[in-house]
């Protein structure tokens, strides 16, 4: 006769055996680094732009190894510069002025200050887009920049293609209502650039065989160029789903959206929304946060689903569109954040959150509390745009998706033990380096450049192919 115990010992094993995954992802959870203790040195780098400021988005890898990056400017005169970074060589070469690259050098219009959007490749070109970094601050909130005296008015973002064996650049157009681009991504199968416009959040696609731009009209009332009910913020990521063409994206009211390409349409998703408990509860009319709008996300090739992560509450999801069904996974924030129950550090959440070359890690850049003398420190949003302007304590964070397993590999410092600041980027190597862009200061002076982290995650036997 089987005892009690014995029958416990064989139905434990027996789920073992029968659930792979689900085992090594416990063994990997208790084995996961503890981000409270490690620390990691990040290596700086300088592109020799000294009006470089801060980054939103606005990276890519090449399908030849090389990081590409955009720095951004505010002045009215000098646009945002394009660089490339080879890790063979560990040099950077300049690849142009974006005003230049859309034609309007000497034009004494306001300059294409930014990139917000990351690179896409499709056919050895890299497709991106301009957005303004001039603005006019009223009632306490960064608007379009009036020009001043002898400028004319900014001329609107442009569709940019960059050929990375011929080094040249390529305007595809400006988009509607002359409005800076936000957002963008591409479905690179059939030749399809879907992007949102700033502030008033038009949504618009562009083809590149027919060479047609369509604008599909706003969903966000007035954008952030709204006040009171009309305001709304504008999402900062759409994802492509390759299979049919879909594009999505989200409002702060917690809807998601969906471009239909065989409609040509835009349509809300029945059956579920970004509007969860979890998330937290916000007022889409008011400014400083994302709402319910998800902040970052990724497609997911193999398991062909949206991995995302939500804005100020850190939590990590996964939209499933053919179930039409939003999973909360859990809270990807650093331990230290965790550990206090804090939002993020940047209200809005952050952007540098990206799935690596293996395809199964996604690699999270966020941000924690720092305590001095045992006392949080705690920041003040003074930029009406949810910005804090504390001390940032940057932390790695990566997710294993097939053993859903979480690990903050610890705090980023500076060799000179500066932390990262503002950083709401990323751009992972094929060998797991991960890229970002900070504020670093040097010789009493600070920029925002180029640093590096070396790889958190070790190949796993069984992974696909690194590489595009």
């Amino acid at each position: 006769m089987r005892t009690a115990t014995t029958c416990r010992l064989a139905f434990t094993a027996a789920f073992i055996l029968l659930c792979p995954w689900w085992a090594q992802g416990e063994s990997r959870k208790e084995a996961a680094p503890s981000g409270a203790r490690r620390k990691l040195v990040a290596q700086t780098y300088n592109s020799g732009f000294e009006l470089a400021h801060d980054t939103y988005n606005g990276m890519g890898t090449g399908s030849d190894g090389r990081i590409y990056y955009v720095l951004c400017s505010e002045s009215i005169d000098v646009g945002a510069q394009m660089y490339v970074f080879d890790p063979a060589t560990r040099r950077i070469a300049h690849c142009g002025d974006l005003t230049e690259a859309c034609g309007e050098k000497g034009s004494k219009s306001i300059v294409q200050g930014k990139s917000h959007v990351n690179f896409v490749e499709c056919g050895g070109k890299l497709y991106f887009s301009t957005h303004t970094g001039y603005y006019t601050i009223i009632d306490d909130m960064e608007k379009m920049g009036v020009p001043p005296p002898g400028y004319r008015p900014y001329p609107g973002g442009h569709l940019l293609a960059y050929d990375m064996a011929a080094a040249k650049f390529e305007d595809l157009g400006i988009a509607p209502q002359r409005e800076g681009v936000l957002t963008m991504n591409m479905d690179t199968r059939r030749g399809r650039i879907y992007a949102l416009t700033w502030p008033t959040g038009c949504f618009f696609r562009y083809d590149l065989a027919k060479r047609e731009m369509k604008d599909l009209g706003s969903f966000n009332e007035k954008g952030e160029n709204g006040k009171g009910s009309t305001y709304r913020t504008i999402c900062r990521s759409i994802a492509i789903d390759p299979t049919d063409g879909s594009a999505y994206f989200t409002t702060g009211s917690g809807d998601i959206l969906r471009y239909r390409f065989d409609r040509d349409a835009v349509e809300r998703v029945a059956g579920d929304n970004m509007k969860k408990d979890y998330f937290g509860l916000y007022d889409p009319t008011s400014p400083g946060h994302m709402g319910y709008n998800w902040r970052q996300t990724a497609w997911h090739p193999i398991e062909e689903v949206v991995y995302g992560v939500h804005g100020n509450s850190g939590y990590l999801f996964r939209f499933d569109p053919r179930a039409v069904r939003v999973d909360v996974l859990g809270r990807i924030t650093s331990e230290p954040s965790k550990r206090s129950g804090m939002y993020d550090q940047f209200s809005y959440g952050y952007l540098g959150f990206a799935l690596g070359p293996d395809q199964r890690t996604l690699y999270y850049l966020t941000g924690g509390p720092v305590y001095v003398d045992g006392k949080r420190i705690v920041g003040k949003d003074t930029t009406g745009k949810g910005e804090s302007k504390g001390i940032e304590n940057l932390h790695l964070i990566t997710y294993d998706i097939p053993a859903a397993t979480y690990s903050d590999h610890g705090a980023i410092f500076f060799a000179n033990g500066d932390r990262p600041a503002y950083v709401n980027s990323i751009a992972v190597g094929k060998d797991g380096t991960v890229y970002s862009v900070s504020r670093i200061t040097e010789n009493g002076r600070t920029r925002t450049d180029l640093f590096s982290v070396a790889p958190v995650v070790k190949p796993i036997a069984g992974s696909p192919p690194q590489g595009r």
